[in-house]
């Protein structure tokens, strides 16, 4: 069932090697500007620019080093664990080896030029403050997509759970009432026994086969109301007058299978028994997109108490089901007004 349709394919840019080959290219185009914004009269060939480089190197290997402990060990096992003591004292020890590795670069590769300690410092500071905020700022940006990624899961698979639960509830309830008609039928030893029990075969099949897919051909679902609603016409007869416009749909739309079947249920349910002139009506009709359903029936209100205390689960469940399903893409009405219940559906359909 897709509560959220999710590309189950990988994105190119979210697999391993388009991220290694991401920061290839951003740690060479970070450590190449200072090269390409080089004032023109630097660039002329020195004797010491060969030496230069070498440092150049090392420092950055040092300060991509840096970034990826910070990134891949402190935060995860330090930080996150708040044991910033020894946190500290790494970066202190982070510190001294910028440091270090600065004097013996000064002492074995640029012995022409003097190496000066509070500069060094500044500089080592400065960087390693730069690589520290960077990598601090890159693992918690990429820890908190993980973490909605994996809450955006859990809470779509907790939406089918739940829609899958309301699913299974509709069925008995719906079978319960079918099986209610069959009883009244064989007391009477109707000759609409037979056709019955066809036209309950049809609804069953469709119930097994159909309804377990996460949407069906609106045509079957239509299908699937007027079957029912021949089977509670072969059982009131001309005690009950129903009136049923359901037009089929010219384009292949689909909707969720057993989502308008409740609304049907309910008006056979309650609009049927002490009722004066009891009636029913049933319309549907879909067209550019749009679903509209409408279910209206006659009800006293003395029997109406009666049955509340009985009252199914359909509309309770076919409510949380279209606002899972649909959100904001649906109106549902229910009113009761001058001894008529009537429920409106507007659907835009997929």
């Amino acid at each position: 069932m897709n509560i959220v349709q999710n590309d189950t394919k990988q994105a190119w840019y979210s697999r391993k090697w388009a991220q290694i080959f991401l920061h290839i290219v951003i740690w060479i185009t970070l450590f190449t500007l200072p090269f390409l914004f080089r004032p023109s009269e630097h660039r002329h060939p020195e004797p010491d620019d060969k030496a230069n480089l070498i440092h150049y190197l090392i420092n950055a290997v040092l300060l991509i080093l840096i970034f990826y402990l910070n990134a891949t060990v402190l935060i995860p096992k330090l930080v996150y664990r708040k044991k910033y003591p020894e946190f500290v004292t790494i970066l202190l020890l982070l510190l001294a080896a910028l440091i270090g590795s600065k004097w013996v670069i000064s002492e074995v590769l640029i012995t022409y030029r003097r190496f000066e300690l509070n500069p060094t410092i500044m500089f080592c500071f400065f960087s390693l403050i730069f690589m520290l905020a960077c990598s601090t700022a890159w693992r918690m940006i990429r820890d908190k997509l993980n973490s909605d990624k994996l809450a955006s899961e859990r809470e779509n698979e907790n939406l089918k759970t739940e829609l899958t639960l309301l699913r299974s509830q509709v069925s008995p309830h719906f079978m319960f009432n079918v099986l209610n008609n069959m009883v009244a039928l064989a007391r009477k030893k109707s000759d609409q026994l037979e056709p019955s029990l066809i036209n309950l075969s049809s609804l069953m099949r469709y119930m097994l086969y159909e309804a377990d897919e996460d949407k069906v051909p609106l045509d079957k679902e239509i299908d699937y109301l007027q079957s029912y609603i021949d089977l509670q016409q072969q059982r009131f007869g001309a005690k009950v007058q129903v009136n049923v416009n359901l037009q089929l749909p010219e384009n292949g739309y689909e909707i969720e299978p057993m989502l308008l079947i409740p609304f049907v249920e309910n008006a056979f349910k309650h609009g049927t028994g002490l009722i004066q002139d009891a009636r029913i009506d049933i319309e549907l009709r879909a067209k550019q997109g749009l679903l509209q359903f409408s279910v209206m029936n006659k009800y006293n209100t003395e029997y109406e108490e009666i049955k509340d205390k009985t009252s199914g689960i359909g509309l309770t469940n076919v409510k949380r089901r279209l606002n899972l399903l649909y959100k904001d893409n649906y109106q549902l009405l229910i009113n009761k007004k001058e001894g008529w219940f009537v429920v409106s559906l507007q659907l835009h359909l997929h």
